[in-house]
């Protein structure tokens, strides 16, 4: 007599809701990156595919437990189940350990922030108010996010900002050129679709520049840690540049006097 071996319905259960939990995060990150769903809806639909990943994960854990006892088909499908859930909550658990890492902030920046307004877009004016760190807070949690003093002119400060903002692929949504301040607002969207706002002010003299900036989060809760870093890392390379362009034109500093210089060099000697 022939034994027939069925297939768990657990295991069928378990890689179809695998299956749906990857395209539901893969969506919804999508839509909230081209602007598609607003955040409140795009914060429905990432809890409900988070949900759908999370009972695929156990659905598989309970087909596995079921077929090594029964012996059953659908290893492959509890196994596919169980891998698609997982990698549907990784996004979660990275988000969620950044929660655990960083303070719950949106806005973050060197000196006051009413030197460096934001530009809003429309619907987001009425964002709730920012939850930002005290002096302390913020020395403690971000220790590089301070002034930068330059020995360079405020005109190539504002190059060499101008340059690492288009090297990091910043929409540039206001500009004002150098004259006794120079000033841009940016507009950064993060992997899941965040738009939030940098701010970089240059103020200074010929021979001299200071560098502050701004960066918060619209709309948003917890920032997880992107305004703090965003700001320490470009100051950082912002010190490299400055550091490298000084190195390798000693002159930058001093315009007026290099031209000067250049001319009374290529003038003809008097007869």
């Amino acid at each position: 007599m022939r034994i027939l071996i069925r297939t768990s319905r657990t295991a069928i259960w378990a890689r179809r809701l695998g299956s749906v939990a990857v395209p539901l995060v893969i969506i919804a990150v999508l839509l909230h990156r081209f602007r598609l769903i607003t955040s409140d809806v795009f914060l429905v639909a990432a809890v409900a595919a988070g949900l759908v990943a999370a009972l695929a994960v156990v659905v598989g854990v309970m087909a596995l437990a079921r077929l090594w006892q029964s012996g059953d088909r659908g290893w492959g499908r509890a196994l596919a189940g169980l891998l698609f859930g997982m990698l549907s909550l990784a996004p979660y658990l990275w988000y969620g350990g950044l929660m655990l890492q960083y303070p719950a902030v949106t806005d973050i920046a060197t000196t006051d922030r009413g030197l460096m307004p934001l530009v809003f877009e429309p619907g987001t004016a009425a964002m709730p108010a920012p939850k930002m760190l005290s002096a302390a807070q913020r020395a403690a949690e971000f220790p590089n996010v301070e002034t930068r003093t330059y020995p360079l002119g405020l005109v190539p400060t504002f190059g060499v900002v101008q340059a690492l903002v288009t090297q990091n692929g910043w929409d540039v949504r206001l500009l004002r050129e150098p004259g006794e301040v120079g000033q841009l607002n940016a507009q950064v969207v993060t992997l899941p679709g965040w738009r939030e706002e940098v701010v970089i002010r240059v103020t200074g003299t010929m021979t001299n520049s200071t560098v502050d900036m701004r960066s918060a989060s619209l709309n948003a809760l917890h920032d997880f840690g992107s305004n703090g870093t965003r700001i320490e890392g470009f100051l950082a390379t912002l010190d490299d540049a400055v550091t490298t362009l000084l190195r390798d034109n000693p002159g930058a500093n001093q315009p007026v006097e290099a031209e000067a210089a250049s001319q009374v060099d290529t003038e003809p000697a008097a007869p």
